[in-house]
């Protein structure tokens, strides 16, 4: 089965009132599952400098098949050498953590005020932490690959597909990433949205945990449509509006869901902070909603539910990581490229079938993406949008790998996306009005279907490097940093 996508889409318009000039038209298959692979906090400048094999192969103002990566000459305002830093390589295991809250976010911007654009130099505002284990220029560093860690990342964006435009939709941290990710917003309403006014930040104040079951004395900061932060704005973070979960049409009712991730108060669990999702009583969520569709045990639990007998994948599907194999700076161990081939295997190698016959690989989109920056440099302006967005969004590039047996290998995409791209693609997969949810999804101006010319679909083959569920469902379940 097949249908005609209208995409990418261009938004016109300010304020409320939009309007959708049709850019292109393109035929790709009907996905019946889509699943949303999170990772932590890098930039394509510092995780992928292992895709630049030849000299010609990166460029900073790439044609239709190179990679934008930058490798030297990285910009620094602080730096007595002509204004630019040469980076040098850090393990993926680092032990040091650079700050991703909204002010180094303002800090490596240095936005122009004339312009409205960010210079893209001040890297080097960006706290690190500790101090101990801080190196010269912390900011300024790309993962070593000498050992071959990153590999099964490199072979997955050179098989499949690879976009250079992809940014963050907001300006910080995890907490306020994941829900744009889940629910189009980090906004406590849908009026809240409207105005400019979303989660900045992530949990502070007193008790622990996040969303709707996290401690009493648990707030998280507002920042307004200006990019104002007043500390005295901040509110319990228990929001109340739609996600994607809560997709539907006159023609479609809904769509089933599975949300994996390392505990119900973790600030990457992004059901937790919806009420009507959570259903919180007595520090627990206990909603249908919730019971029915998010697996806060294990992350790993994906990987055993797909696989036979069980063969339970969901229309669409969330995996967050542990610590271990997060790529969250000072808190992974190395693991992520193996824990993400692992979750791609467990799709391409499998034997169970669709109740039409057909298999899980021929039917799934991936899309593997980073929730944010993480304070390394990157050398690539984000598109900031206008009033009353502006003030918060959009963020800084973080990776993109899309995977699917429609996608060709070595596809590079040019188109700018961000998180909201993400949930494009999925209403129009699954038939429902583009940007429904009036959020991320409305202001979003391509969804993805760039990344699925091809008609036929293609042998999958074994992504080298992956483990064993056993392997992973071994480990110790832990968020993915001691972030609040």
């Amino acid at each position: 089965m097949r249908l005609f996508a209208k995409g990418p889409f261009l938004l016109v318009g300010l304020g409320s009132s939009f309007a959708y000039a049709q850019t292109q038209t393109a035929t790709i298959p009907t996905f019946q599952h889509v699943v949303v692979i999170v990772q932590e906090n890098r930039t394509p400048d510092n995780l992928f400098q292992g895709l630049c094999t030849t000299p010609t192969i990166c460029s900073t103002t790439p044609t239709t098949s190179q990679y934008n990566i930058q490798r030297s000459n990285w910009l620094d305002n602080t730096s007595n050498n002509g204004g630019v830093t040469q980076p040098r390589p850090i393990p993926l295991d680092n032990t040091y953590d650079l700050s991703h809250a909204h002010s180094a976010w303002v800090a490596q911007c240095d936005l122009d005020a004339p312009t409205g654009k960010c210079k893209m130099d001040g890297a080097a505002g960006v706290n690190c932490s500790p101090k101990a284990n801080c190196p010269a220029h912390p900011q300024f560093k790309f993962v070593d690959n000498s050992t071959g860690i990153l590999n099964p990342y490199l072979t997955l964006a050179k098989s499949y597909g690879w976009a250079n435009y992809m940014f963050q939709t907001n300006q910080g941290p995890s907490f306020p990433a994941h829900q744009f990710i889940f629910g189009g917003t980090s906004a406590p309403s849908s009026a809240e949205d409207e105005a400019g006014t979303f989660a900045s930040e992530n949990m502070s104040g007193t008790g622990t945990g996040a969303g709707c079951v996290a401690s009493e004395g648990r707030l998280v900061q507002l920042i307004d449509s200006t990019g104002t932060e007043d500390p005295n704005n901040k509110i319990f973070p228990c929001f109340e509006h739609l996600t994607v979960a809560d997709l539907s049409s006159s023609t479609v009712s809904g769509i089933s869901w599975r949300y994996y991730a390392p505990g119900q108060g973790s600030i990457w669990t992004a059901p937790n902070a919806i009420l009507h999702i959570c259903g919180p009583v007595g520090g627990n969520c206990t909603a249908s909603d919730w019971i029915d569709n998010v697996d806060a045990k294990n992350p790993a639990d994906f990987l055993t539910d797909v696989a036979s007998p069980s063969c339970r994948l969901q229309q669409v599907t969330w995996v967050i990581p542990t610590a271990a194999n997060s790529d969250h700076a000072k808190s992974n161990t190395g693991g992520g490229p193996s824990w993400v081939a692992s979750l791609v295997n467990a799709i391409g190698n499998n034997p169970c079938k669709n109740p039409d016959g057909s298999s899980f690989w021929d039917t799934t989109a991936i899309f593997i993406t980073w929730d944010d920056w993480g304070g390394w440099y990157d050398h690539e302006v984000p598109t900031i949008e206008l009033s009353p967005q502006g003030g918060y969004q959009l963020g800084f590039r973080v990776p993109l790998i899309v995977v699917s047996a429609f996608t060709p290998a070595g596809l590079i995409n040019n188109s700018r996306h961000d998180f909201g791209s993400i949930i494009r693609f999925i209403e129009q997969n699954f038939g429902f009005t583009p940007g429904q949810l009036g959020f991320a999804d409305h202001r979003a101006t391509t969804n993805l279907t760039g990344f699925f010319p091809l008609k036929n679909a293609r042998i999958f083959s074994t992504i080298p490097g992956g483990a064993s569920a056993a392997t992973f469902l071994a480990q110790p379940v832990v968020g993915p940093d001691d972030d609040n």
